[in-house]
């Protein structure tokens, strides 16, 4: 496990929480859009300055008066083999944990669950389950995320679904072909895509993003299908 850092304190990382957000290196996908390509390639995460599990614990501990809880996040923080070992050390800390996945690894993630080491996941839907592929770039088997959204609907814990919605490659359609997909799920957001130099495919540095009224039309088409949606970043 590469623990890449930690910020202290996050108002956004979970909703109506304030949180420590941990940084797991690693990831399965090689989404273009990609905000932390230094989480994501090989060659850049060699050149991390990593924590130790003592130093991220002591840290977390020192903070736990002024956190609610603990977001572990990435890259893919499922991917991380001593993940588990992580999160009851957690626990037994008395910390509240959100996990943000990316819905590959559903064995792992039934399993966080059911051993209740987690209290809230967000899982990002990168897009309808026949591009996922395309849009990864990787041979991603897309039942594997179908076993996640099931896991996490037929789950009892809070949980979020979450689409990045670049401009270019995901359309109103497109959305709502995931809306059909996750129908009847607690709660979907869109995220608008906010172009900067550090992406992991440099096409996408400069990117135009959708206006705000193009990401509220798509969420009017879809929010019938959901107790609750937003739309994120504008």
């Amino acid at each position: 496990m590469i623990i890449a850092g930690i910020q202290k304190t996050s108002l956004v990382d979970w909703p109506e929480n304030i949180c420590s957000t941990v940084f797991l290196a690693g990831c399965n996908f090689r989404c273009p859009f990609c905000h932390n390509p230094e989480l994501v390639l090989p060659e850049q995460i060699e050149t991390l300055e990593s924590m130790s599990e003592t130093e991220l614990i002591t840290a977390l501990v020192e903070r736990k008066r002024f956190i609610d809880g603990v977001c572990i996040t990435g890259g893919e923080p499922l991917m991380s083999p001593d993940l588990i070992p992580l999160l009851r050390k957690l626990k037994d800390k008395g910390f509240l944990i959100k996990i943000d996945t990316n819905g590959a690894f559903p064995t792992l993630l039934k399993k966080i669950i059911d051993d209740k080491l987690v209290d809230y996941v967000a899982m990002d839907i990168k897009g309808p389950k026949n591009r996922y592929a395309e849009i990864t770039n990787t041979k991603i088997n897309p039942d594997l995320v179908e076993q996640s959204v099931k896991i996490l609907k037929q789950s009892n814990i809070n949980y979020e679904f979450r689409t990045t919605v670049v401009k270019g490659l995901l359309t109103k359609e497109d959305m709502i072909s995931i809306a059909n997909w996750l129908k009847g799920a607690k709660a979907y957001y869109l995220q608008q895509f906010v172009s900067s130099e550090k992406v992991l495919d440099k096409e996408y540095a400069g990117k135009k993003s959708y206006k705000p009224d193009e990401l509220h039309e798509m969420l009017d088409a879809i929010k019938k299908d959901f107790k609750k949606t937003g739309v994120r970043g504008i």
